[in-house]
């Protein structure tokens, strides 16, 4: 898949299912969502997306489906 953008509807695996959402943004810096560290960085990116239940998590290009 390309880069993913904000706005793409895209699928990932959770806790053994499918979650479908959108990218919300791409994240080239540490963070926390949710409690959680997220290690990006310029050369490690990640991506923040949003279920349709509206629900938050960190992903990396790879792990995300485009729908």
């Amino acid at each position: 898949m390309p880069e993913p953008k904000a706005g793409d509807h895209v699928s990932w695996k959770s806790h053994g299912c499918t979650a479908k959402g959108k990218v919300v943004k791409k994240i080239t810096a540490p963070t926390r969502i949710k409690g959680h560290r997220v290690a990006a960085a310029p050369d490690n990116p990640e991506y923040i997306v949003e279920t349709d239940g509206g629900k938050r998590a960190a992903h990396k290009a790879g792990a995300l489906r485009k729908s």
